[in-house]
């Protein structure tokens, strides 16, 4: 399931954060990536401990939080801290699947990266090239959306960022581990959310939206990992 959410951030706050990242410390991005994925890795990261990376990281959260659109489609147990990264001068990232497990930094801990994340920091006209395909079950899907849409889709799908072969693509990613690991069984859920949500709309007073409601929690109460 691959869902777009518009206007995580408006135009403006995409802008701030873009100005911010512009003139910092940036790192190879291979540094970070897998054995096989680093062989098809070229772009630069900021590093996780640079006082900017925390401090953005920490507004993508804070709003993450409050976006019920992601909240939906992930159903986030635990979100990564996002990184950030900058593709120029042919810039790109062949095809790969994320790391299944990810430490969690300054703890023992780890993640499951049932859900990847891509949230795009550079309008669309201002490089060329960057595109990030994404192939899963249901086919081939590309995205180069607007400076502050975020893209969400299957951590267990093949995917690449094409060469950027004019200007610069500044974005920010991050990994999930959802309550409901399956992407399958997530995207049943999405789907019954979305219906609930159109009839309680519709028709707030009708019965049938206490009896969805109650078939949605049950299912996730099956359904779920905590």
């Amino acid at each position: 399931m691959v869902i777009e959410i518009p206007e995580l951030f408006d135009a403006s706050e995409a802008r701030e954060i873009r100005n911010a990242l512009e003139n910092a410390d940036w790192s190879d991005g291979r540094a970070t990536a897998g054995h096989r994925a680093a062989r098809v890795k070229e772009n630069e990261q900021l590093a996780l401990d640079h006082p900017l990376a925390r401090q953005l990281a920490d507004r993508v959260l804070a709003r993450l939080a409050q976006t019920p659109l992601f909240i939906a489609a992930a159903l986030p147990a635990r979100v990564l801290q996002p990184r950030f990264s900058r593709y120029d001068g042919r810039g790109h990232y062949g095809n790969h699947v994320d790391n299944a497990i990810f430490p969690i930094p300054g703890t023992g801990d780890h993640l499951r990266s049932d859900v990847s994340s891509t949230l795009f920091l550079s309008d669309p006209e201002d490089y060329e090239g960057g595109e990030l395909v994404i192939e899963d079950m249901f086919g081939t899907h590309t995205a180069k959306l607007p400076a502050g849409h975020l893209i969400v889709y299957p951590g267990s799908s093949l995917h690449r960022v094409m060469p950027v072969t004019r200007g610069t693509r500044l974005v920010s990613f991050f990994w999930t581990q959802s309550f409901v690991a399956s992407p399958e069984k997530r995207r049943l859920m999405f789907e019954l959310d979305g219906a609930i949500q159109s009839v309680a709309t519709d028709h707030p007073e009708h019965a049938s939206v206490d009896t969805l409601t109650q078939v949605y929690h049950n299912l996730l109460r099956q359904w779920s990992a905590t």
